[in-house]
């Protein structure tokens, strides 16, 4: 018997509701995991953690996020999307309160991980409600639009506030202003969501434990390297495990009948480039949040407060451009946007690059923090676009962790991989110059990896083939529901529609 389904957005009576619904379980989640970058030094004072534990309070909640990503999304398309959707929302707010409340380095610790599992059901069952509530079009654009800038300006948020409550009030604070954000959204899910059916179908187990354990080991072997460096025999056998591990789950989702991960997913060219560019571009923004925070207290001396309202010109230029994404959209069509946007965004990191203990704040961090926040403004709603392009309703919670997955990856990738640039090329006599010259060389790598993604964009997103013909009508999401487009056969001299497929 087919699934029942939610109803279409034309005839859901609350289609605003729900998307702010999801638009805000989602800004918690990208908030929470930037929150805690400004209040570290304090949390460091306060549980007394080791500079290598303290690395341990964002790595920890980085493994468990991204090695159950798969997992969670695929236990949306079973288990029902509204039913996952719950789970993951109530999990990460308990675990949140949890996190507030630690009175230890080694709770606070277990805590971020259990916060980690609970992003991990949340995070790809907001992008696959999305898609499955909004049919194709001006709707979706808008909708997706969003979502995208939530991912930028939740970013550059968190670290305001992280600023801001760390030094006025207490780290703990930012965590437990979950539970009633949590508690509001738990009733608003019950009281405006359409309740959605899994399909029927078996959990792939094989690929579920193979990608679980492959995603967790890469992701480890990335963060260890941050603190051995990559020729450490751990962090070696880590990632040989989870590149073997990987390559052992494609092969399962090649031959099972109801993949995890679906391979026909990375059969477009475009969805293909969204992903590896969302990886690059991603890695290249986390990283840069960190390294440029250090590089305020450390170098500047700036408090906790100061650095984070440091980051205040990125955060409204990027809400200003992102309100122009859906119209911009409309007329430049999303890859060159797409493309514009990762342009500025390495303009950006380029001159940001260029820092030194005697630069100025305004020349040297303002005014690159604009065009850095303008390129996130135009970027992540079309990158977020891209990588759900054509994508069927029964396929939008496996796309939706994919996207994920690359975003997780990105950030541990860049951090593991500017870090240990960063170590390479610190000089100087004392710990400030030594501090700025490392943190220089990061912010170069940084804009490495945007002019890759640039690269990416170009030749597989914005880039036609000469000659290419479009593949076949790809099938409207309706609110889970498939409406196959007519199609036209070319006949010399006429046009005979098909009909319906």
């Amino acid at each position: 018997m087919p699934a029942r389904t939610a109803s279409s957005p034309s005839r859901t009576s609350h289609p605003t509701a729900i998307l702010t619904i999801i638009l805000i379980s989602y800004v918690m989640i990208i908030i929470d995991n930037s929150i805690i970058i400004t209040g570290l030094p304090r949390i460091q004072d306060d549980l007394e953690f080791s500079p290598t534990g303290l690395s341990w309070v964002q790595n920890a909640y980085t493994l468990t996020f991204g090695g159950l990503l798969l997992l969670g999304a695929r236990a949306g398309d079973l288990l029902g999307r509204r039913r996952v959707f719950l789970l993951g929302l109530t999990w990460f707010t308990l675990a949140s309160v949890v996190v507030g409340a630690a009175p230890s380095g080694g709770l606070l610790v277990a805590a971020r991980a259990m916060q980690g599992v609970g992003s991990a059901i949340l995070a790809p069952s907001t992008l696959a409600l999305l898609t499955a509530t909004f049919a194709e079009g001006p709707a979706r654009t808008r909708a997706v639009a969003a979502y995208g800038s939530v991912a930028g300006i939740g970013a550059a948020l968190g670290l305001v506030l992280g600023g801001f409550i760390a030094a006025w009030l207490s780290w703990r604070v930012g965590f437990f202003i979950n539970l009633p954000i949590g508690v509001v959204l738990v009733w608003a899910v019950r009281r405006y969501v359409p309740v959605t059916e899994g399909r029927p179908g078996r959990l792939d187990l094989t690929g579920a434990f193979t990608s679980t354990l492959g995603m967790t080991s890469l992701v480890y072997g990335i963060v260890r390297s941050a603190d051995t460096g990559w020729d450490d025999l751990g962090t070696l056998a880590a990632l040989v495990a989870g590149a073997l591990l990987l390559a052992g789950f494609v092969v399962v989702e090649s031959r099972v009948a109801q993949p995890i991960m679906p391979l026909r997913l990375f059969a477009s060219r475009e969805r293909n480039g969204a992903y590896a560019a969302r990886l690059l571009f991603i890695g290249a923004m986390i990283s840069y949040f960190l390294f440029l925070s250090q590089f305020l207290q450390g170098v500047f001396g700036y408090t906790p407060l100061q650095a984070g309202a440091a980051f205040l010109p990125m955060t409204i230029i990027n809400f200003a451009v992102a309100l122009t994404v859906p119209r911009l959209t409309a007329t430049m069509g999303g890859p060159r946007l797409l493309a514009l946007g990762v342009a500025v965004t390495f303009v950006g990191m380029a001159w940001l690059s260029r820092l030194g203990t005697d630069g100025s704040y305004l020349v040297s961090i303002a005014l690159p923090l604009v065009l850095i926040g303008a390129g996130q403004g135009f970027a992540f709603g079309p990158l977020t676009a891209a990588g759900i392009s054509g994508v069927t309703a029964r396929d939008a919670g496996a796309a939706s962790g994919v996207i994920n997955a690359a975003h997780q990856l990105g950030g541990a990738l860049g951090l593991g991989v500017l870090v240990t640039v960063a170590a390479a090329a610190t000089s100087g006599s004392s710990a400030v110059e030594r501090l700025a010259s490392g943190v220089t060389a990061a912010l170069t790598g940084s804009a490495v990896m945007l002019a890759l993604a640039l690269a990416l964009v170009l030749l597989l997103i914005v880039r036609r083939r000469p000659g290419s013909r479009p593949g076949p009508p790809v099938p409207q999401v309706v609110a889970g529901e498939l409406r196959p487009r007519r199609t036209v056969v070319q006949v010399p001299g006429s046009q005979i529609p098909t009909g319906r497929r």
